[in-house]
């Protein structure tokens, strides 16, 4: 199995001048995003709470989380943001790549023709 990497940009929101770039794992198998926590306080995040994961290996563990901006192959999308230890290798999780309109296709990224948005109930297209 080849491993998918992508540059990404995470930026602070409230202060969108400060940011890093990386490259980061594509990992379909995470929902969210994980960068390491000395990046995220280089740029002036700060922790806004903590959420329960379980790692690859069935391990749970909570975790700190803020929320960012996340930029990659042209796309801005808003995201949770996992602390991770340092050294810990920057993984771009699921909801980012959707919310993107993308999918890993064949070890690459694939945009799609469109982002999913399932209608809602009782909506019929043309009613905007």
């Amino acid at each position: 199995m080849v491993a998918t990497y992508v540059d990404v940009t995470i930026r602070n929101p409230a202060d969108r001048q400060r940011s890093w770039t990386g490259k980061f794992l594509v990992d379909t198998g995470a929902f969210d995003s994980l960068v390491p926590r000395v990046r995220l306080e280089e740029i002036g995040l700060e922790p806004r709470g903590s959420r329960d994961y379980v790692l690859a290996d069935g391990n749970p563990v909570a975790m700190d989380i803020t929320i960012a901006e996340i930029e990659f192959e042209g796309e801005i999308v808003g995201g949770t943001i996992v602390y991770g230890e340092e050294g810990a290798e920057p993984l771009l999780g699921v909801t980012a790549l959707e919310s993107g309109g993308f999918e890993v296709d064949n070890e690459e990224l694939k945009r799609l023709p469109a982002v999913l948005l399932k209608a809602a109930h009782g909506f019929v297209q043309g009613d905007i």
